[in-house]
């Protein structure tokens, strides 16, 4: 079950973060091209970038108490005993990801109470996009790239 959880991660992993980018970027061209908020394509790509990062935090939540690199690594090691591989794995990127979901859902909750166009894009373009860069500041880069 380990390997499909983990391999389920990954791949998820370029979905949300290609969608969240594009969510990020429509957001933000919106805001400063003062473009009206269009329920079809804005509302949708932005509803599809919150819900595929709730599913990926929901497989990253499995994945982490059925691994050997997250919970099991803390209970094993402990936290002292942690190298910064490990720590990024079992502590840093859950933590900080969870944060980062957090900041997106903050970001879609702010826009539905907003009438204007402007303001619902820059909730979801400042919130969206500091959950992005929380994200893509504790991706475990080098397992990408093996």
């Amino acid at each position: 079950m380990y390997e499909i959880v983990q391999v389920l991660h990954s791949y998820l992993a370029y979905v949300v973060l290609l969608i969240l980018i594009l969510a990020v970027f429509n957001a933000f061209s919106g805001w400063i091209g003062k473009r009206i908020f269009n329920m079809e394509k804005d509302l949708r790509l932005s509803l599809f970038a919150l819900i595929l990062s709730h599913i990926q935090l929901l497989v990253g939540l499995i994945l982490y108490f059925v691994s050997p690199s997250g919970l099991n690594a803390i209970k094993t090691l402990g936290m002292g005993g942690l190298n910064a591989q490990s720590r990024l794995l079992a502590l840093e990127h859950p933590v900080i990801n969870i944060v980062a979901i957090v900041f997106i859902t903050i970001g879609w909750s702010r826009h539905k109470k907003f009438v204007e166009g402007d303001k619902k894009f820059k909730s979801i373009a400042i919130f969206y996009g500091l959950g992005l860069v929380l994200l893509l500041s504790r991706i475990p880069w080098n397992a990408w790239f093996n």
